[in-house]
């Protein structure tokens, strides 16, 4: 099915709002997108996406970022694209994977948020490093990379969406 017979199969599904917000755990966020969806082509949809994510306050951001798991764990609001998306990190070692558990810990005593990293294709070892790294942030630089890596996290799952 081509992407464009897909996205006009959406537009015409109720379950279209709750699949967004499993994109982005933003009630704002997705009614703007999902109230757009007959007026928008499959670019347009997520150029509006990506824009409506620019006006999120950064309170809106941390309460989105509650709806994911730790990385190498299962759950949140969308536990199988999670699982999909760390598919490749969770083939880690133990060692790796018991340090990332502790050192997932250590990142939100530091930050009060989980540790948001776009890991598709990423290994235990690639996405540990970039813990280690953004551990030496302060917390205003923090809170900015993770939200870019929610922002990317949440246009994956949307293309996935509307290409599904």
């Amino acid at each position: 099915m081509s992407a464009v017979s897909s996205w006009c199969r959406w537009g015409l599904n109720e379950d279209f709002d709750s699949r967004l917000y499993a994109c982005l755990a933003n009630r704002r966020w997705a009614q703007a997108v999902a109230s757009a969806r007959h007026l928008l082509d499959v670019d347009g949809l997520l150029r509006l996406a990506d824009e409506v994510m620019d006006s999120l306050t950064d309170q809106e951001w941390l309460e989105a970022m509650k709806a994911h798991p730790r990385i190498g764990e299962r759950g949140g609001d969308a536990p199988a694209s999670s699982t999909r998306e760390q598919s490749r990190a969770m083939e880690g070692s133990t060692a790796t994977l018991t340090a990332l558990a502790a050192e997932n810990r250590q990142y939100e005593d530091r930050f009060g948020h989980v540790f948001l990293i776009f890991a598709s294709g990423r290994t235990a070892v690639e996405i540990l490093a970039e813990l280690r790294r953004r551990m030496k942030n302060d917390p205003a630089v923090e809170l900015d990379e993770a939200k870019g890596e929610l922002r990317k996290i949440a246009l994956l799952r949307l293309r996935r969406l509307i290409d599904a």
